[in-house]
């Protein structure tokens, strides 16, 4: 059995930073007003079929505030939740964070980083919103401060990007993480499990895909319908295409997808959490993430199993 730390049987990205740095790294996530290529017409419109970003905004993330009063009230906020957070971050989040001018981008975050309290960024974009002069500008960035990058893949299957509306095939994912790595930025890849049309044996067979990624970090979503998307009319009209997760199969079904992943990658999440209000399907009851994970840590103890021990090189 591998040794992860902190007896953990899975790699975690929470667990890494801590003993990297000596305290919990805070996210304070902003709404700096960007918007994506797939929603502007650049690539296509409408936006993914899945995405709501009004279902885990925090309600202080408001594109018509500035950053710095954004920040400000992230922080009243999440001192109070967490009073071990030893350091903030400013969490670029909805839509594509990298989608404008290398000049307007480092405008934007130099901004975030001049604010007292802010030891860093993480970026959230799309991987077709990524270049070298941007990656560039990233890397510079993370010589004086902690610097992020998340993108998301979604699928492996180019069948299921293009049903979402993604706008990018796979390569396209592939072709972004390796530029990035060039750049040795710290990145992770966004990923879903659960999409209509792909099968179970499918889903694990992507975790070994995926372990060939030159990508630091990955967070699981288990597929969630949210209210008034693409994806909710699509499920109403054909809901034999989706068999979504019930609690139970997910526990083990995320334990089977992590055995397959390489040991060395950090998983930052294992499932997502959209809010009730939202919320159309699956309905798991009034359960947090925390305790999600609590449950499929003593899933992995129970099957007497670890992160990588099915992986082959």
């Amino acid at each position: 059995m591998i040794k992860f730390p902190s007896d953990r049987r899975y790699n975690s990205l929470s667990v890494y930073l801590r003993e990297k740095y000596m305290h919990r790294l805070q996210k304070i996530s902003v709404n700096a007003g960007f918007t994506c290529p797939n929603r502007d017409g650049s690539v296509a419109v409408g936006g993914c079929t899945y995405c709501e970003n009004k279902a885990f905004n925090p309600s202080y993330c408001d594109p018509g505030k500035s950053i710095k009063q954004q920040v400000e009230e992230g922080l009243l906020f999440l001192r109070k939740r967490y009073k071990n957070a030893g350091e903030f971050m400013v969490y670029f989040q909805p839509y594509s964070n990298t989608y404008d001018s290398v000049d307007k981008l480092e405008t934007i975050y130099n901004e975030a980083l001049a604010i007292p309290d802010v030891s860093g960024i993480v970026v959230s974009t799309r991987p077709d919103c990524v270049d070298e002069e941007k990656l560039q500008l990233l890397s510079d960035l993370s010589q004086s401060h902690y610097v992020f990058l998340e993108m998301g893949i979604e699928s492996v299957f180019d069948k299921s990007l293009k049903r979402m509306n993604r706008g990018h095939d796979f390569k396209t994912s592939v072709q972004a993480f390796e530029m990035a790595a060039k750049y040795s930025l710290f990145t992770t890849g966004h990923y879903i499990l659960g999409l209509p049309g792909e099968s179970r044996e499918e889903m694990l067979e992507s975790a070994g895909i995926l372990s060939e990624i030159p990508m630091k970090a990955i967070k699981l979503h288990q597929l969630q319908i949210v209210k008034g998307t693409e994806m909710h009319k699509d499920f109403e009209n054909n809901p034999n295409d989706y068999k979504l997760f019930e609690r139970e199969e997910y526990l083990d079904f995320a334990v089977s997808f992590c055995e397959r992943l390489r040991p060395d990658l950090l998983i930052d999440r294992f499932a997502g959490e959209v809010p009730l209000p939202y919320l159309i399907a699956p309905k798991w009851g009034l359960f947090r993430y925390d305790q999600v994970m609590q449950m499929i840590e003593k899933r992995f103890e129970e099957r007497n199993t670890w992160q990588g021990r099915l992986y082959e090189e």
